[in-house]
């Protein structure tokens, strides 16, 4: 059992049978309650996103996760499929798995596996990468930094909102966790 209060991203538990990754934590002080600690929580068998809060006494399972370091090869239209860095052995993992991170996985990306109990329950992006833009529209003379956003297409086909000065071929910086451009990249 861990304390709810050394929750942090990524943190993976177990509660009511469900196996449960941290997103997002916060915690927030009451004027003469207990402190309550507010989490956003993915179900790692059903993909569903929730909201639990807990108070600062609580207690939840601690679970033992493996995380292993894995290269992204291709994706078909039923699973995706990746290499071991440290024996080479291919595998695939089922896109129900993978969810929305498949839209910004790109050939020869690393990324990290979950397991438990030697099955794959999770793939976590780096949090930054740098994509190619390959399709958006053209900016326009007067278009400043500090102006509006355009929807452009990247090479792995996900759709992000950047700024007007963007054009097609240049590279940005995009937050997986959040699909967002970051900044331009060189």
């Amino acid at each position: 059992m861990i304390s709810v209060n050394s929750l942090r991203q990524n943190t993976v538990f177990t509660q009511n049978g469900n196996l449960l990754q941290v997103l997002e934590f916060s915690h927030i002080k009451m004027a003469r309650g207990g402190a309550v600690i507010k989490t956003k929580v993915k179900n790692l068998e059903t993909g569903t996103i929730t909201e639990i809060s807990f108070k600062n006494t609580e207690s939840v399972e601690d679970t033992s996760v493996n995380r292993r370091k894995v290269q992204f090869l291709y994706s078909d239209e039923i699973a995706s499929f990746f290499m071991d860095q440290e024996n080479f052995e291919q595998f695939e993992v089922p896109l129900a798995k993978i969810g929305d991170a498949k839209k910004f996985l790109k050939e020869g990306m690393i990324v990290t596996i979950l397991l438990f109990d030697e099955k794959v329950i999770n793939i976590e992006l780096p949090i930054k990468e740098v994509y190619e833009v390959t399709q958006t529209a053209p900016g326009l003379k007067g278009d400043t930094v500090s102006g509006g956003s355009k929807p452009a297409t990247v090479e792995t086909g996900a759709i992000i909102n950047v700024p007007l000065f963007i054009k097609i071929g240049d590279k940005i910086r995009v937050n997986t966790l959040e699909g967002k451009y970051v900044e331009r990249a060189n």
